[in-house]
């Protein structure tokens, strides 16, 4: 039985030939380019919480008929203008908020 819960992972590797897992967080399109929003994927949760939360954005191109994700950080401008759509977004998808100010911020439990 498939598990709709379980992240969409990517093998990804670097130019010195190093693999890393990566998990999907978002994909958009902008200005008629397609984009990757992805983090660093830990199958032990003490890592994960080591981890500095860091978010790799990358294009879509196509080789042939084969889709590839590859880094377009050298064009600083189209990287800064994605990156903030991307992290405006995300901040809107995971608004974990203050919880004590939503709940009257009281913090008086008795």
């Amino acid at each position: 039985m498939l598990n709709e819960n379980s992240p969409d992972l990517y093998t990804l590797e670097d130019e010195n030939g190093k693999e890393q897992v990566f998990e999907l967080l978002d994909v958009m399109e902008v200005d008629g380019e397609k984009y990757f929003a992805l983090t660093p994927y830990y199958e032990d949760p003490e890592d994960m919480l080591e981890d500095a939360g860091e978010v790799v954005i990358l294009k879509s191109v196509f080789e042939g008929d084969e889709e590839m994700m590859v880094s377009f950080d050298e064009n600083e401008e189209e990287y800064d203008r994605v990156g903030e759509l991307f992290m405006k977004r995300l901040d809107e998808m995971f608004d974990y908020g203050d919880e004590e100010e939503e709940d009257g911020g009281s913090g008086d439990y008795s």
